[in-house]
């Protein structure tokens, strides 16, 4: 079976959980099916179709890059994402199934569909409706992502939701889905790259002192991620810890200036807070999550919050906000523990409460190694979307 996979992020550009996600699915999926990748390419190099290989997969991959047109140069970000999403239909001709990821590619699979009489399959990471803080960062252009998304929401053949949580809110925002085309397949994790490191080069390049408590974050700088909720807990956190901020990639610059403000204040009132603005190569954030005491989850929104996994897979306890999906992933008072969303009290009372115990931390982060390894393997991912793309060729409804 041929499928056309769309997606905006693809190694060697990836910043995000549904980057991660399309990543290794792609990676399983090749095994699987005829897979072609088509993504944005913003670079200045003119658009092309190289072949890759993808890391621990059966071979080679197409991916081709698509990139915004020349004579929208200047314009809204979210104009020049509709221009690839065009590029990236036209070029799916031929795929039996299309497969997209994000509202920066939905509508370009809903429109690939049309043209080759084909199923769209959309997997759905976030909600446009549950970010009204991405008027921040589009202007103009959050009205036109909403609409990007709610056409080809409402109009895919399968709906893949990446939580149970996430299907509800799915159908809460657009009623007119029937609840049949919507279907649970979880995010998953690598637990054979994503393993506890007990190197500590890492921690000694950047200054962190592997004998105290270490407090870790890993996230962009977006209202979503909750990263002010808990630069205002730090003050409250014991003085022993260290605090790790692997945070970079701002919305915008007013979020990164109300950052900025946030950890220079920590970092005149306390030591041991350390922020890594660059993004960092996969192996340092192993092995910064492996060291962690604890690593936090500030999120006030979050689909299922893939990055979880990745800590838990190291075998670090996580302190994580009780929404979306995280209680699918975090498994409250035996994993880590849940807090309500935009609470910086209640998020600095919990992380305090793990770091004050460290058998119970210890105990923690091998529960959900233990969890990661036996539920979110991505082999079953990808077979599961497999069967849900036969079941739309067929015209069938996938169990």
């Amino acid at each position: 079976m041929r499928v056309a996979l769309l997606t905006r992020e693809f190694p060697p550009d990836v910043y995000g959980g549904a980057g991660v996600h399309v990543e290794y699915l792609a990676r399983e999926l090749a095994r699987l099916v005829d897979l072609s990748v088509h993504r944005e390419g913003r670079g200045p190099a003119p658009q092309d179709a190289p072949v890759v290989e993808i890391a621990g997969g059966p071979g080679t991959v197409g991916v081709t890059a698509h990139r915004p047109w020349a004579a929208l140069d200047g314009v809204n970000d979210a104009l020049r994402t509709v221009s690839m999403d065009v590029s990236m239909a036209a070029a799916a001709a031929g795929a039996a199934v299309i497969h997209s990821h994000t509202w920066y590619a939905n509508l370009g699979g809903h429109l690939a569909a049309l043209l080759g009489g084909v199923p769209h399959v959309m997997t759905s990471h976030s909600l446009e409706p549950q970010r009204p803080w991405k008027a921040e960062q589009l202007g103009g252009g959050y009205r036109l992502s909403s609409w990007c998304e709610r056409v080809a929401i409402e109009g895919a053949a399968a709906v893949v939701a990446v939580s149970a949580g996430m299907r509800t809110d799915i159908l809460t925002a657009y009623p007119s889905v029937d609840p049949a085309r919507v279907h649970v397949i979880r995010n998953g994790i690598d637990t054979e790259e994503y393993q506890p490191d007990p190197a500590t080069d890492v921690l000694e390049k950047y200054g962190i002192d592997p004998d105290r408590p270490i407090v870790t974050f890993v996230g962009r700088i977006t209202r979503q991620k909750g990263l002010p909720v808990l630069l205002r807990a730090a003050a409250a956190l014991d003085r022993r810890a260290q605090l790790v901020l692997c945070a970079g990639a701002p919305d915008t610059p007013e979020l990164l200036a109300e950052t900025t403000k946030l950890v220079d204040g920590l970092q005149a009132d306390r030591d041991g807070v350390v922020w890594l603005s660059g993004m960092l190569p996969k192996p340092e954030i192993i092995q910064l999550l492996s060291h962690a005491t604890v690593f936090v989850c500030p999120s006030v929104y979050e689909p299922l919050g893939i990055v979880n996994l990745e800590a838990m897979a190291c075998g670090t306890a996580v302190v994580a906000s009780r929404v979306g999906g995280i209680p699918e992933v975090v498994d409250d008072g035996v994993t880590g523990l849940l807090v309500p969303p935009d609470d910086p009290p209640a998020l600095a009372d919990a992380i305090n409460t793990v770091l004050a115990d460290p058998s119970r931390a210890t105990a923690m982060g091998r529960a959900g190694r233990d969890r990661a390894v036996t539920e979110f393997g991505w082999a079953a991912v990808a077979e599961r979307t497999a069967a849900l793309y036969t079941s739309v060729v067929g015209g069938q409804r996938p169990a």
